[in-house]
């Protein structure tokens, strides 16, 4: 990858989706092991369904921003977005739920913020003004 890479969307399941078919076809065209690809696809697909489903409104017509730039050994994500700040101004802390019960207490959700800090190697969230911007770092191997 040259140069940085931008994708849009709107903020709705089917176009984010969508943009992470696009993304994965671009990072397969790049020197990436089929692994290290899902590995970003699954981290970004959590941090992009989150902003979908907490930082706009069902009624909202909201856009999400990602853009990719690669070093030697780092590729970075950003996603940037309009929608309200993360609760706290700040990521979850990544707790997975407790999931030892009988399997009808088993939490629905609340794992997303845990599999993204085991997947990325950093991440940083910040609010700029009125929009939310989350970088997630990889660390990659590109030659």
């Amino acid at each position: 990858m040259t140069a940085d890479m931008t994708f849009e969307c709107r903020a709705t399941p089917v176009d984010v989706r969508r943009m992470l078919g696009r993304l994965r076809t671009r990072l397969a065209a790049e020197d990436l092991s089929d692994e290290k690809c899902s590995t970003i696809e699954i981290a970004l697909a959590e941090a992009l369904n989150n902003i979908v489903e907490h930082a706009y409104r069902p009624d909202e017509r909201g856009t999400i921003t990602l853009t990719l730039s690669v070093g030697p050994r780092r590729l970075r994500c950003e996603l940037r977005d309009l929608g309200v700040a993360m609760p706290g101004l700040g990521p979850p802390d990544g707790t997975a739920p407790d999931v030892g019960g009988l399997r009808a207490t088993l939490p629905e959700g609340g794992f997303g913020w845990s599999l993204i800090r085991a997947l990325t190697a950093r991440l940083h969230y910040m609010r700029e003004g009125t929009g939310n911007r989350l970088i997630l770092d990889f660390d990659i191997d590109v030659s």
